[in-house]
C-alpha cells in the first residue's frame, strides 16, 4: 500500500492532511503561506493529480503512472522547489521564499505538467 492517492474533495482523509500538515509545523508563517499556495495550485491542475506525502517532501505526480513533475521541501523560511518537465529533460531546482517566486514557478510547474 502507498501514500499516493487521486485528489479529490471526497478523498481527503484525516490521516493524510495530518501528515501534509506535519511539513508545515517547522516553517514560519510566510513560508507556511507558500506551501499552502503551491499546493492548492498543483491540486488545482486537473483530477489525476497525485499528492505523496513524503517524511521530507511533498511530491505531486500525474495519473497512477506515477510521473512526478513537482518535488517541495519545506526549509523553515523558504521551500525547495524541484520541477521536472520531461522524462528525459533535467530537473530544475531553485529555492523559493516570496509569493513573487511562486507566481513565477507556477508557469514551470504547468508545463512540467502538460509535457510529463
Amino acid at each position: 500500500m502507498t501514500n499516493f492517492e487521486i485528489y479529490s474533495e471526497k478523498n481527503t482523509s484525516h490521516h493524510n492532511k495530518l501528515q501534509f500538515e506535519t511539513h508545515l509545523e517547522g516553517l514560519t508563517d510566510s513560508a507556511r503561506k507558500l506551501m499552502l499556495e503551491l499546493r492548492n495550485y498543483a491540486k488545482s491542475l486537473g483530477c489525476n493529480i497525485i499528492e505523496e506525502v513524503r517524511p521530507h517532501r511533498v511530491v505531486y505526480a500525474k495519473t497512477l503512472t506515477f510521473r512526478t513533475f513537482l518535488d517541495i521541501q519545506p526549509a523553515n523560511n523558504s521551500l525547495v522547489i524541484s520541477v521536472k518537465s520531461g522524462r528525459n529533460k533535467p530537473i530544475t531546482t531553485q529555492v523559493v521564499n516570496t509569493i513573487e517566486n511562486i507566481e513565477a514557478i507556477k508557469k514551470q510547474v504547468f508545463e512540467a505538467y502538460q509535457n510529463i
